[in-house]
């Protein structure tokens, strides 16, 4: 009989945790049930909530998006010029070309920029002048062209002023009847058993627009490398000009005419340089003009004589005459 007694209580006892267990997972599925429906009901009333206000919302993106594409198209459509006036085409054709021509002017003068930083960085100075103006020692090119000192190396005038190059046109480019527009490269031929050797020479203008200036000619069996040749030489050959304000005796001390008259030669040509006042411009052929802008005269009358079709002798007498305007220039002139 105990034993019967002992058997019943384990068995009651067994049952306890198992009705204990089932409670517990009743319990944990009620709250699981419970989150969920809560989850299930905020992301509907989420859902409703957005379909409220997505219609304005919507509609504030487009409006957004298509005003953005309106400022777009406004900047990059041009205008039609269907809507414009003859004038009013002309006047965009010709900014959009002067933009351009600046565009690629800009890029013309980093390209040199960096060619003049890679030359003057690479640079071993041969002369005792040289070495002086890589060192230091000499800052100005006055202080040279004043002692009257003898350049041999371009470099030296690289380094110490912002040089400019123009080319004299002293060619002529094949036409009928002898015609043809001119041109920077004169053209020659000679004759061999093997034919034909042509060679072509070039006329080159240096200056700073700031007094001073230089002429080189250069010849070779190519184009570029007459006109490096031309320059080098017009570098080596660079003078002072000494500039006035064109009144008498220079009593205003400007700088863009020159102080007074004066007149060289070359050849059979005579140039005379009178001073103007300001305002007057460069009365002068169109060869010169690109001389006296690279010395940085700005206003000038002259008077010519003699076979002035001659490029060559009318621009060597041009510089003659500037070079009469610094008296303490007193070496002779070579090109």
């Amino acid at each position: 009989m105990e034993e019967g007694e002992e058997t019943k209580e384990t068995n009651a006892e067994a049952k306890i945790p198992e009705e204990s267990d089932k409670e517990e997972k009743s319990e944990l599925e009620s709250k699981a049930s419970e989150t969920i429906g809560e989850s299930l009901e905020s992301k509907e009333e989420k859902v409703v909530e957005k379909e409220k206000e997505s219609p304005e919302e919507e509609t504030t993106k487009e409006t957004k998006e298509f005003e953005e594409d309106v400022i777009e198209d406004a900047d990059e459509k041009p205008i039609e010029p269907e809507k414009l006036t003859e004038e009013e085409q002309k006047k965009l054709v010709e900014e959009m070309l002067d933009k351009e021509r600046e565009k690629i002017i800009d890029k013309k003068a980093a390209r040199e920029q960096e060619k003049k930083e890679e030359i003057l960085s690479s640079w071993v100075p041969k002369t005792k002048l040289g070495k002086d103006v890589k060192s230091g020692k000499i800052k100005d090119i006055n202080e040279i062209l004043d002692k009257g000192m003898k350049i041999l190396e371009p470099e030296i005038v690289d380094s110490l002023i912002d040089v400019k190059t123009d080319l004299i046109s002293i060619g002529q480019s094949k036409g009928k009847f002898g015609g043809g527009k001119r041109r920077a490269w004169r053209q020659t031929q000679r004759k061999t058993k093997e034919g034909n050797v042509p060679t072509f020479s070039a006329f080159a203008v240096v200056g700073d627009e700031n007094g001073h200036v230089g002429i080189g000619v250069g010849k070779s069996m190519e184009t570029l490398p007459a006109r490096d040749k031309a320059v080098r030489k017009a570098k080596l050959n660079i003078i002072k000009v000494v500039r006035g304000d064109g009144s008498f005796d220079s009593v205003g001390g400007g700088k863009n005419s020159i102080p007074y008259k004066v007149e060289g030669k070359a050849g059979s040509i005579r140039v005379e340089l009178i001073p103007a006042a300001p305002g007057t411009g460069l009365v002068v052929g169109d060869e010169l003009k690109k001389v006296l802008k690279l010395a940085g005269v700005k206003d000038i009358y002259s008077k010519t004589s003699g076979k002035i079709r001659t490029t060559f002798n009318l621009v060597k007498a041009c510089v003659n005459a500037l070079e009469k305007t610094n008296p303490k220039e007193g070496k002779k002139w070579f090109v």
